[in-house]
């Protein structure tokens, strides 16, 4: 996923494969085990996701 995305339909398919990913490690997460450090790694991936739909936004602007 290091290929810069660049057309609309491609941004699309990005952030549904990087969503997907993080329902993956979220649905595997037993909840007695889930430490600190995995609940920081779940907000990092949502934090990313987030600041790339913001950049998808402006370049579609």
């Amino acid at each position: 996923m290091g290929n810069q995305v660049s057309n609309q339909d491609q941004q699309v398919v990005y952030l549904k494969e990087r969503l997907n990913m993080f329902l993956e490690v979220l649905d595997s997460i037993e909840p007695e085990s889930t430490k600190v450090e995995d609940i920081d790694r779940l907000i990092q991936m949502m934090d990313d996701l987030e600041l790339k739909l913001d950049q998808f936004k402006k370049t579609k602007e």
